[in-house]
């Protein structure tokens, strides 16, 4: 009697990753099958990825991480499913242990976090909050109920959580541009989440206490300076990050109250 194959199906989430997402399809090798959930690209993303074997499903509709990873899940055939993205790489020691895991009859869980390591500035971060940065991305797919959340989502799933050992590479940004884009996208979704959660009014103290506790974390708690000029600039980024998104708050609080 010959034994089962598990088998992994990949999935990445993307929208115009033409530059990109090659170099992910191609650390994906060792997956029985790579699966891209086109999320509403104009550019090659498509294309590229058909090429390099990748089954492209287009999805819309959906406006959110955990709208795109639950569609991933439906449409994934595996026995295991990893999620990466578009920006990201599997390591060939991650390739490894991602197989071990998946071929051992009696792994120890059925979900595991990955440690991200973060090229920032064409630089691997190493403080200031940007390692290991833990992601949940692998799953026994039976196990994997479904993913909730707006901004940050979390997967639900049965059993416990296990770490693994080697990392993801995550080319996080390449400029500057591209960085304040981002912010000003998911800083709105941020506010919002707050706005909705019956954040207290922001005021000059709120402002201040905010962005002081980001440069205190980043700076000083995780040492981003350690990492030089660009852990400086990253570290201090975060802080303007945090004053966007507490500004549209702002924005939502007193469009409210003049409305009432």
């Amino acid at each position: 009697m010959t034994s089962h194959k598990n088998t992994i199906s990949a999935v990445i989430i993307a929208k115009n990753e033409a530059k990109m997402i090659g170099d992910a399809i191609k650390s994906l090798s060792f997956a029985d099958e790579v699966l891209v959930i086109d999320t509403g690209s104009t550019d090659k993303t498509e294309e590229l990825s058909k090429k390099l074997g990748a089954r492209v499903l287009s999805y819309t509709t959906g406006k959110t991480f955990s709208d795109w990873r639950n569609f991933g899940l439906r449409a994934a055939k595996g026995d295991w499913i990893l999620y990466i993205d578009g920006d990201e790489r599997v390591s060939s020691a991650l390739q490894s242990e991602i197989c071990g895991i998946v071929q051992n009859s009696n792994p120890h869980s059925f979900a595991y976090a990955i440690p991200r390591s973060n090229v920032i500035f064409g630089k691997e971060f190493r403080h200031g909050g940007w390692w290991p940065d833990y992601v949940k991305r692998l799953f026994k797919k039976s196990e994997l109920t479904k993913w909730n959340g707006d901004l940050h989502e979390e997967p639900v799933f049965e059993g416990k959580l296990e770490l693994l050992q080697n990392y993801l590479l995550h080319i996080k940004h390449e400029t500057v541009f591209e960085m304040v884009e981002k912010t000003n996208k998911w800083s709105a979704i941020e506010g919002t989440l707050m706005f909705e959660a019956n954040h207290p009014p922001m005021n000059i103290a709120r402002f201040l206490t905010g962005m002081f506790r980001e440069f205190w974390k980043r700076m000083i708690l995780e040492r981003a300076f350690l990492d030089g000029k660009e852990g400086i600039i990253m570290a201090v980024y975060q802080v303007f990050s945090r004053f966007c998104s507490y500004t549209k708050l702002w924005e939502l609080q007193i469009s409210h109250k003049n409305k009432s």
